[in-house]
Protein backbone atom coordinates (compact mmCIF):
# COMPACT_ATOMS: atom_id res chain seq x y z
CA UNK A 1 0.00 0.00 0.00
CA UNK A 2 1.40 3.60 -1.16
CA UNK A 3 1.76 5.84 2.35
CA UNK A 4 2.49 9.49 1.87
CA UNK A 5 1.39 10.80 5.49
CA UNK A 6 2.51 14.48 5.82
CA UNK A 7 2.33 16.98 8.98
CA UNK A 8 3.08 20.56 8.98
CA UNK A 9 3.57 23.53 10.76
CA UNK A 10 4.03 27.01 10.41
CA UNK A 11 5.83 28.65 13.69
CA UNK A 12 6.49 32.31 13.99
CA UNK A 13 10.16 32.30 14.41
CA UNK A 14 13.00 32.84 11.92
CA UNK A 15 14.30 30.12 10.63
CA UNK A 16 18.02 30.14 12.58
CA UNK A 17 16.38 29.87 15.51
CA UNK A 18 14.37 26.44 14.80
CA UNK A 19 17.43 25.00 13.10
CA UNK A 20 19.38 26.15 16.41
CA UNK A 21 17.51 22.60 17.92
CA UNK A 22 18.35 20.01 14.84
CA UNK A 23 21.33 18.98 17.12
CA UNK A 24 19.48 18.34 20.00
CA UNK A 25 17.58 15.63 18.24
CA UNK A 26 17.61 12.16 19.66
CA UNK A 27 19.46 13.44 22.54
CA UNK A 28 18.79 13.41 26.21
CA UNK A 29 18.39 17.54 25.97
CA UNK A 30 15.81 16.74 23.13
CA UNK A 31 13.68 19.97 22.12
CA UNK A 32 12.02 18.24 18.92
CA UNK A 33 11.16 14.70 19.86
CA UNK A 34 8.47 14.84 22.61
CA UNK A 35 10.43 12.11 24.47
CA UNK A 36 8.38 13.23 27.72
CA UNK A 37 5.14 10.92 25.87
CA UNK A 38 6.79 8.65 23.80
CA UNK A 39 9.48 6.24 23.41
CA UNK A 40 12.68 8.05 22.74
CA UNK A 41 14.29 8.05 19.60
CA UNK A 42 17.67 6.70 19.67
CA UNK A 43 20.83 6.33 17.61
CA UNK A 44 23.96 4.10 19.00
CA UNK A 45 26.60 6.60 17.56
CA UNK A 46 24.47 9.54 17.70
CA UNK A 47 22.65 11.63 14.89
CA UNK A 48 24.84 10.82 11.78
CA UNK A 49 24.99 9.59 8.03
CA UNK A 50 24.82 5.66 8.36
CA UNK A 51 23.33 5.70 12.33
CA UNK A 52 21.15 2.84 13.35
CA UNK A 53 18.32 3.56 15.71
CA UNK A 54 14.59 4.54 15.74
CA UNK A 55 12.05 4.65 18.46
CA UNK A 56 10.04 1.42 20.20
CA UNK A 57 9.46 -1.12 17.46
CA UNK A 58 10.27 1.54 14.73
CA UNK A 59 13.89 0.92 13.29
CA UNK A 60 15.42 2.89 10.83
CA UNK A 61 18.99 4.61 9.41
CA UNK A 62 19.98 8.09 8.86
CA UNK A 63 20.06 8.68 4.88
CA UNK A 64 20.87 11.97 4.96
CA UNK A 65 21.86 15.20 7.43
CA UNK A 66 21.68 18.39 5.68
CA UNK A 67 22.92 21.76 7.27
CA UNK A 68 19.13 23.68 6.00
CA UNK A 69 17.24 21.28 8.52
CA UNK A 70 16.37 17.85 6.53
CA UNK A 71 16.68 14.86 7.88
CA UNK A 72 16.06 11.73 5.95
CA UNK A 73 15.36 8.43 7.56
CA UNK A 74 15.26 4.79 5.90
CA UNK A 75 12.67 2.65 7.30
CA UNK A 76 14.42 -0.99 8.10
CA UNK A 77 11.81 -2.21 10.95
CA UNK A 78 8.86 -3.43 10.94
CA UNK A 79 9.88 -5.36 7.73
CA UNK A 80 6.89 -4.32 5.20
CA UNK A 81 7.80 -0.59 5.61
CA UNK A 82 9.94 -0.01 2.55
CA UNK A 83 10.91 3.60 2.25
CA UNK A 84 11.18 7.21 4.63
CA UNK A 85 10.51 9.54 6.89
CA UNK A 86 11.76 13.17 7.01
CA UNK A 87 12.23 16.62 9.02
CA UNK A 88 12.52 19.51 6.92
CA UNK A 89 12.57 23.19 8.10
CA UNK A 90 11.88 25.65 5.68
CA UNK A 91 11.47 29.75 5.67
CA UNK A 92 8.43 31.29 4.49
CA UNK A 93 9.58 34.78 5.21
CA UNK A 94 11.95 36.49 7.77
CA UNK A 95 10.00 35.41 10.68
CA UNK A 96 8.00 32.72 9.26
CA UNK A 97 9.48 28.73 9.79
CA UNK A 98 7.18 25.97 7.79
CA UNK A 99 8.47 22.64 10.18
CA UNK A 100 7.09 19.44 7.56
CA UNK A 101 7.49 15.37 8.85
CA UNK A 102 6.53 13.74 5.86
CA UNK A 103 6.25 10.06 5.79
CA UNK A 104 7.03 8.30 2.30
CA UNK A 105 6.95 4.43 1.99
CA UNK A 106 5.04 1.56 0.68
CA UNK A 107 4.04 -1.54 3.10
CA UNK A 108 3.67 -5.31 2.47
CA UNK A 109 2.14 -7.86 4.26
CA UNK A 110 1.53 -7.90 7.55
CA UNK A 111 2.81 -4.21 8.03
CA UNK A 112 0.15 -2.77 5.49
CA UNK A 113 -2.92 -3.99 8.49
CA UNK A 114 -0.23 -2.21 11.55
CA UNK A 115 0.26 0.94 9.61
CA UNK A 116 -3.83 1.04 9.01
CA UNK A 117 -4.92 0.12 12.40
CA UNK A 118 -2.14 0.97 14.79
CA UNK A 119 0.91 2.71 14.14
CA UNK A 120 -0.51 5.39 11.81
CA UNK A 121 -2.64 6.88 14.53
CA UNK A 122 0.27 6.73 16.98
CA UNK A 123 2.42 7.96 14.41
CA UNK A 124 -0.32 10.98 13.68
CA UNK A 125 -0.42 12.19 17.66
CA UNK A 126 3.13 11.75 18.02
CA UNK A 127 4.16 14.20 15.07
CA UNK A 128 1.83 16.63 16.23
CA UNK A 129 3.56 16.19 19.86
CA UNK A 130 6.71 17.04 18.39
CA UNK A 131 5.59 19.72 16.34
CA UNK A 132 3.86 21.12 19.34
CA UNK A 133 7.13 20.90 21.53
CA UNK A 134 8.97 22.61 18.71
CA UNK A 135 6.74 25.55 19.17
CA UNK A 136 6.46 25.54 22.31
CA UNK A 137 9.65 26.30 22.68
CA UNK A 138 9.18 29.69 21.26
CA UNK A 139 5.79 30.28 23.12
CA UNK A 140 4.30 31.15 26.77
CA UNK A 141 0.66 30.02 25.52
CA UNK A 142 1.78 26.10 25.44
CA UNK A 143 -0.02 24.44 22.44
CA UNK A 144 -1.08 20.83 23.44
CA UNK A 145 -2.70 18.64 20.71
CA UNK A 146 -5.16 16.18 21.92
CA UNK A 147 -5.43 12.04 21.16
CA UNK A 148 -8.29 10.90 20.22
CA UNK A 149 -9.69 8.09 21.86
CA UNK A 150 -8.29 5.47 19.51
CA UNK A 151 -4.77 6.41 20.34
CA UNK A 152 -5.66 6.76 24.17
CA UNK A 153 -7.19 3.40 24.03
CA UNK A 154 -3.83 1.77 21.67
CA UNK A 155 -1.59 3.47 24.19
CA UNK A 156 -3.14 1.70 27.22
CA UNK A 157 -3.05 -1.42 24.97
CA UNK A 158 0.67 -1.53 23.90
CA UNK A 159 1.86 -0.24 28.24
Amino acid sequence: MKVLNIHTRKINQPREKILALMPTLSTKNDKIWPQEKWPPMRFKEGLKIGAKGGHAIIRYSVKELQPNGTVVFQFSQPKGFHGIHKFEINSISNNTTQITHTINMNTSGISTLQWIFAIKHLHDALAEDALDKIENQFSTNKKRSPWNLWVVFLRKLLK
